[in-house]
């Protein structure tokens, strides 16, 4: 489905949320779910559910709310979940051996085709059947699969540097997940992920209450 006006992030980082909880009903069995049901899961208002899902063309029933079965199916397309891309890992240090290991998220749409490193002890090793080659084997691997999703879990200090390198390789989009910051040409796509972030979130609420 074609997204014809940019969705705003906030929404966007919702819907997932939302997907989730109504598979959780189609697995149970329910048929329809209303906007006040997931609002109350979400802790949300229901207008900003009905808000969020007209980005979708997800439509509902008055009185009954979404079908279930459509709902899950037209969010998984519209989120990109329905499809699978190909991506390669760089750094697989101990976050990217677990990412390796995540089967959830092929489920989500991304499968992990290879991992790559510069240590000789990893390299040629294989982490839940994926293959960990060599980084001067990266260029190579993706111009023959196609491959154009980067996935950085190297240490920070060497972020920008794999980036580089991935730009300059045809990557298209990277998922970076580590606390550097790296800086790329503006057509490529780049989301930052790290859980230190998170961290300092927790601790902030949780040691500073009155603060957060």
């Amino acid at each position: 489905m074609s997204q014809e006006k940019s969705v705003p992030v906030p929404v966007l980082r919702r819907m997932p949320s939302y997907l989730s909880f109504v598979k959780t009903l189609q697995k149970q069995g329910e048929k329809y779910v209303s906007s006040t049901r997931i609002a109350e899961y979400m802790g949300i208002d229901s207008t900003q559910v009905t808000k969020d899902l007209s980005h979708t063309g997800i439509t509902g029933k008055t009185r009954v709310g979404y079908e279930v079965d459509d709902f899950v199916r037209i969010l998984e397309e519209f989120l990109g979940f329905s499809r699978t891309d190909s991506a390669f890992l760089v750094g697989a240090g101990s976050l990217g051996s677990a990412l390796l290991q995540d089967k959830g998220l092929s489920a989500f749409g991304l499968c992990i085709e290879a991992a790559f490193d510069v240590d000789k002890a990893k390299v040629g090793t294989r982490v839940n059947d994926i293959e960990i080659c060599h980084i001067d084997q990266f260029r190579a691997m993706a111009a023959e699969r196609h491959v154009v999703i980067g996935i950085i879990t190297v240490p920070a200090e060497h972020a920008q540097n794999v980036a580089d390198l991935m730009v300059a390789w045809g990557i298209r989009a990277i998922w970076n997940f580590t606390p550097a910051r790296i800086k790329v040409p503006s057509h490529i796509v780049v989301q930052n992920t790290t859980i230190y972030t998170n961290l300092a979130i927790l601790f902030n609420k949780l040691y500073h209450p009155d603060h957060s």
